[in-house]
């Protein structure tokens, strides 16, 4: 991988370490209904634009039971529910829990039309992923909110179901088109709960954690991991979902006082070797169809704009 390359690759992992942290503090002071109103509402702003300058709006509008069908799965449902454990969770632990998608992603391929059969070391990283699940969760029962729990498990089935969308249907059109449609849609469904509950007197770290959220974890992400598939091709792109969750556990003993717990230290590590060994195989290797990441950006680029890795 080129100097560039190893440079959006960094920026990747930091910036998408950093949700987690910054949905923790907000959802301290907004609702995460007016959270992801606000988070989308600021993306579309920075991405809506661009795709339509391109004309990349319409041929995705011409397919609005799809899309609604992906911003549904994938960015209305898991968001809310992740802002919603956030108020009651560590974000450490939030993004421990969203490292299982790809253990989710392996399960879903399985009901796809390109489906094979697991080998026996892949059914083994799939049970040794979920084993770390269990720990992460079973080792520190005492003081966990076992709803928050269920609910960022929903956001890692969702997380892992959006890419299947995608391939159905949207594999012949522009992935900021569907990025910038989907959070546009989102923005508009969840302007009444905005409405009815309005963010007024909040202190200048809720701001600027939604800013943060909105403009570089959502629109600045997009432009820059699209960069960095067409630097570094998508297998080596999607190595940050492994990143991610580590960073954001040093974020949250860093900025928020969060304790790393025993489940921590025993299960983020069967989670990460489970879904290594889960992904293996051809199965991993067929890109567009197994593509599950911990943000929405990244499955919309690795079903949609993926293209061959280049050769070193």
């Amino acid at each position: 991988m080129t100097k560039r390359g190893w440079s959006l690759f960094l920026a990747m992992c930091l910036i998408w370490g950093l949700p987690y942290l910054f949905i923790r503090i907000a959802v301290e002071h907004v609702s995460p209904a007016g959270l992801v109103f606000l988070r989308t509402a600021l993306a579309s702003l920075v991405l809506l634009p661009v795709a339509l300058a391109r004309r990349e709006v319409a041929p995705v509008l011409a397919r609005w039971r799809p899309l609604a069908l992906f911003a549904f799965i994938e960015i209305m449902v898991p968001w809310v529910l992740l802002g919603h454990a956030e108020q009651r969770i560590s974000s450490s632990l939030a993004g421990l829990l969203v490292a299982a998608v790809p253990l989710f992603g392996a399960l879903a391929f399985l009901v796809t039309a390109h489906a094979e059969r697991f080998s026996t070391s892949q059914a083994a990283g799939l049970v040794l992923g979920f084993a770390g699940v269990a720990c992460l969760v079973g080792l520190d029962l005492d003081h966990v909110d076992l709803l928050a729990v269920l609910e960022m498990l929903g956001v890692a089935v969702c997380y892992a179901a959006g890419p299947l969308v995608l391939a159905r249907s949207f594999s012949d059109v522009s992935g900021l088109g569907v990025m910038a449609c989907a959070l546009s849609l989102t923005t508009l469904v969840y302007l009444p709960f905005a409405i009815a509950d309005p963010p007024t007197d909040l202190p200048a770290k809720a701001w600027g954690s939604i800013a943060v959220l909105g403009l570089v974890c959502t629109a600045l992400a997009f432009i820059v991991f699209l960069d960095l598939i067409k630097e570094a091709g998508p297998t080596r792109s999607t190595i940050i979902t492994y990143v991610n969750p580590a960073v954001a556990i040093v974020l949250g003993v860093v900025f928020l006082d969060e304790r790393v717990t025993t489940g921590m230290l025993v299960g983020f590590p069967l989670i990460l070797v489970g879904c290594v060994v889960a992904a293996g195989g051809r199965a991993a290797e067929a890109d567009a169809t197994v593509a599950a990441s911990t943000e929405p950006a990244a499955d919309v680029l690795l079903e949609i704009e993926a293209e061959p890795e280049p050769t070193p």
